[in-house]
């Protein structure tokens, strides 16, 4: 799995009907900023409104996923969603001219095809990603619906399905690696029984639904008067089957086609969390309300873990900067270079890493018999991680060099020691105006709190 954030190089543009509001609407990928995440955009609506892709926003769940924000609806983004986390790109602004992004042929594979047309690009900044702590499980017995998610550092989806049809019987699909998805998951069809498809109609959806983007399971003998009728609902001159099979006697791309679009269409709602997840998903007759459900239940989880302040510190991951990245945009050298790298940046928030040891140059006066680092270089460590974060805001910023003007509140909570690893974290506490920059920080130790402050920093150009 990527460990920085992805966005897409370019725009690129879809275009097409919708499934169920049979609506044309093109649809616009567009390049968005470290941290944005997946956010619509209705063009054709007063104000263009934004609607974010998020569970709390999902409103109807009606043979798809429906959210809704500001006033604005955007119907079945699951196989919009699904494409995007299938090529781990993090960050992208979807500009939609109608209420529903275009079903294509009925699976991720083409909004796959113009994503990658316009190319990924890197950002600089780690991924969010949310590891299950713990299992989490949903369950619906009505339904006969369990899924579960369990610790894993990876990204793995199992589903299993049973249809209790002479056509499709049990099938199970899995996800063993993301990377998997393009190939394996994303050119899987959407699909419905014949007796869901007359419902489907009667209650005006899927009046986008057609024979070339989704597949029709007959799972009964059908009259010829039948096949006429179903031909004039869906406008075309005839339709056939062979006893039982598939409408027209579509081929399927994979015996188990149904049960890899089951998985897709997981993948798609569980990017309704808001950040990428680490852990192994198991999925037992899945459908929309239940993958939604269960969303919810991880973003419970998710938002009770990030009641902590404390930035996540894993050892093996690549940091967004190493000690020489840091060297070309801070002026400090031995023995005055405080921070050894910076494990995340993003357009308001800053941490790094201090790696304390004995061999530091003040502990041999700084209270050598009981060595503790001073809490005025505490201080200088936090105000060279702040100088990050206000020179990521300037395009330039090996022209400039941070001065920090003033300092308040500050509390020195634990004494650090040599062999402590100190995070630091900065965020600003409002937009940077004329260069100057108002700030908090907070060290952490083993995720207590050391140290603490609010500072202020103005950025000026070296040539001035």
């Amino acid at each position: 799995m990527n460990d920085k954030q992805h966005t897409i190089k370019a725009p690129v543009t879809v275009s097409g009907i919708g499934l169920h509001t049979g609506v044309q609407a093109t649809m616009t990928f567009c390049p968005a900023p470290v941290g944005h995440g997946y956010q619509f955009q209705r063009m054709d609506l007063p104000d263009k409104p934004i609607v974010v892709a998020d569970v709390d926003n999902v409103v109807d769940l009606s043979r798809g996923t429906t959210i809704e924000q500001n006033g604005a609806r955007v119907n079945t983004v699951e196989h919009t969603l699904a494409a995007l986390v299938g090529l781990q790109i993090d960050n992208v602004l979807i500009k939609l001219d109608g209420p529903e992004p275009p079903i294509m042929d009925g699976s991720s594979y083409q909004f796959i095809q113009a994503l990658e047309d316009a190319g990924l690009e890197e950002q600089n900044a780690l991924r969010n990603f949310y590891e299950i702590p713990s299992e989490i499980r949903f369950v619906d017995n009505g339904r006969a619906v369990e899924l579960a998610a369990l610790p894993l550092n990876d990204y793995r989806l199992t589903v299993m399905v049973d249809y209790n049809s002479p056509v499709l019987g049990s099938q199970h699909a899995s996800l063993t690696d993301i990377s998997q998805f393009k190939h394996d998951i994303s050119s899987s069809r959407t699909f419905c029984f014949l007796h869901e498809l007359e419902a489907l109609y009667k209650q005006n959806l899927i009046k986008g639904g057609d024979l070339s983007n989704a597949i029709v399971v007959v799972d009964r003998v059908v009259s010829e008067d039948e096949l006429t009728e179903l031909a004039t609902m869906l406008g075309k001159p005839k339709v056939a089957v062979k006893k039982e099979g598939i409408l027209n006697n579509v081929d399927l791309r994979y015996k188990n086609e149904p049960a890899r679009h089951k998985l897709l269409d997981l993948v798609g709602d569980l990017a309704l969390v808001g950040r990428p997840l680490k852990g192994q998903i198991l999925a037992a007759r899945p459908g929309h309300a239940a993958n939604v459900a269960f969303a919810k239940k991880i973003k419970k989880k998710m938002m009770e873990a990030n009641s902590s302040p404390v930035p996540h510190y894993d050892p093996t991951r690549e940091p967004v900067m190493d000690i020489n990245q840091i060297m070309q945009v801070l002026p400090h050298r031995y023995p005055f270079l405080l921070i050894d790298k910076v494990i995340h940046l993003d357009d308001t928030s800053v941490a790094s890493i201090k790696n304390v040891t004995i061999n530091e140059p003040f502990f041999v006066g700084h209270y050598p018999g009981n060595p503790v680092f001073p809490g005025v270089l505490q201080v200088e460590a936090m105000a060279q991680t702040g100088g990050i974060l206000v020179l990521n805001t300037v395009p330039d910023p090996e022209n400039y060099t941070p001065y920090f003007v003033g300092i308040e509140n500050c509390r020195f909570r634990r004494m650090v020691k040599p062999g402590d690893t100190v995070v630091f974290k900065c965020w600003l506490l409002a937009p940077v105006k004329r260069g100057i920059a108002k700030m908090r920080g907070q060290a952490f130790v083993n995720g207590k709190v050391v140290m603490e402050a609010e500072m202020s920093a103005a950025i000026v150009r070296k040539d001035a």
